[in-house]
């Protein structure tokens, strides 16, 4: 792990390059940009080939789509207390966001003209699910209970199979219970490629969703403009800002746990503006650390993800959180601090107040959804809400008693910018009301 103190000489460089190591390199551009032209150029049988060569297996094309009988079987199969766990996380998420849903509305303008703005919903995404080595069943609530909740009437899912070629129970199970009925097995980039494009079996969608690794997110990168993308986040990211009064333990554990996901990619951040508790909870990630039975993977991610910074204050840790942007922001302080960090700090995706909050919370049922910003993306993106799931039409109506007042405007305008058929358009009407 990487120690720092932000007194050392060349420290925000020291920062900078750490934060870099997450962006993706020439050689990943490249590859992912060839598989992307063969996907477009082959299809279904790109998506398969590439299939068998990152995930282990050769799905059969009558296999590629998931049939809606194998998705109830999955719901069917599972227990009363998971079934009430997802459905808690479900009414957690549709609370939270019933309250962004936007309206359209109407209005007049200084003219007296009539404005306002009108909102549909997207008519087709797909959504990532991660697969692998650790099944995100969550990331199914957290992305397809908005879209449902913004009306897209088709909601296309893909998630890698397993090396015996099933998809993960579980996943299929929150998705029957999210109501999602199509649903294919497939992932990374030959699935986003196949998204954006369709293929003979899959239709193109008009917008990407869902959290992936340095090379779904690299391909989204790249499909933008061919298709619309969300936020890209890639590999989780947490930073524990904490004080003398803060839990070692808990902000250890809290650590590991974003640590775990299994990509080998993902950035722990400890700040600390007391050195005696950056240091105890260094010792308590270690010990931790080898607990878990992702050992080897925990500790690959400490190694080479983990930057533990010791701030002289407050001041300091609150410029370290703002040019990161962590993805979740724990802030593990006394409580008289809490107001002063969340009002200064400004970039997080998700910001946890207090000991009592653990990242898990927000990643699991508290209500927003988990799909947040990484890479320093947080500084200009924000968290997935319902409003990425819709588009907006702005309207304007100009009648005979309001199209006057503009007059002057559009005609300065037109003169300044030699458009001089704008300015036609407008005294043209003018002349015949």
């Amino acid at each position: 792990m990487l120690v720092l103190d932000t007194s050392t000489p060349r420290f925000w460089e020291k920062l900078a390059d750490f934060c870099a190591g997450a962006k993706p390199d020439s050689a990943l551009v490249k590859n992912v940009a060839s598989i992307l032209r063969e996907v477009e150029q082959r299809g279904d049988a790109a998506v398969r080939a590439y299939t068998q060569k990152f995930d282990g297996v050769n799905v059969s094309p009558n296999r590629l789509r998931v049939t809606e009988k194998e998705i109830v079987a999955a719901a069917e199969g599972v227990s009363t207390k998971q079934k009430r766990a997802f459905a808690e996380s479900i009414r957690c998420v549709r609370a939270f966001h019933k309250k962004t849903l936007p309206k359209s509305w109407r209005g007049r303008n200084p003219h007296g003209a009539l404005v306002g703005e009108n909102f549909y919903p997207l008519h087709r995404v797909g959504i990532n699910v991660p697969g692998g080595q650790v099944p995100l069943v969550s990331t199914v609530i957290m992305t397809t209970v908005l879209a449902q909740m913004a009306g897209v009437r088709e909601i296309a899912i893909c998630t890698p199979p397993d090396k015996s070629g099933r998809t993960h129970p579980g996943l299929l199970a929150a998705l029957a219970l999210c109501g999602i009925k199509e649903v294919y097995r497939m992932g990374g980039i030959q699935a986003m490629g196949a998204f954006a494009f369709g293929t003979k079996t899959i239709p193109a969608v008009d917008k990407l969703f869902g959290p992936g690794n340095a090379y779904t997110t690299e391909a989204k990168r790249q499909l933008f403009g061919t298709v619309g993308v969300d936020l890209l986040p890639g590999p989780s990211e947490v930073m524990v800002l904490c004080d003398a009064s803060s839990n070692a333990q808990w902000a250890a554990l809290d650590l590991l746990a974003q640590a775990e996901h299994g990509t080998g990619k993902e950035r722990l951040y400890l700040v600390s503006t007391s050195r005696v508790r950056l240091t105890e909870i260094m010792v308590e990630v270690k010990r931790h650390a080898a607990r878990f039975s992702q050992g080897n993977r925990l500790r690959d991610v400490l190694k080479h993800g983990f930057i533990a910074i010791h701030a002289a204050n407050l001041e300091e840790a609150i410029a370290v959180a703002n040019y990161v942007a962590p993805e979740h922001l724990e802030l593990q302080v006394k409580k008289s601090a809490l107001k002063k960090l969340t009002m200064k700090i400004t970039t997080a995706g998700a910001i946890l107040l207090g000991s009592q909050t653990p990242t898990v919370l927000g990643d699991f049922t508290a209500g927003p959804s988990h799909t947040l910003p990484t890479g320093r993306t947080g500084r200009f993106f924000s968290g997935l809400r319902v409003t990425d799931f819709l588009r907006r039409s702005s309207i304007v109506q100009y009648d005979a008693k309001s199209l006057p007042k503009a007059a002057n405007v559009v005609a300065a305008f037109s003169a300044l910018e030699s458009l001089p058929a704008h300015g036609e358009s407008l005294k043209a009407r003018l002349k015949k009301s």
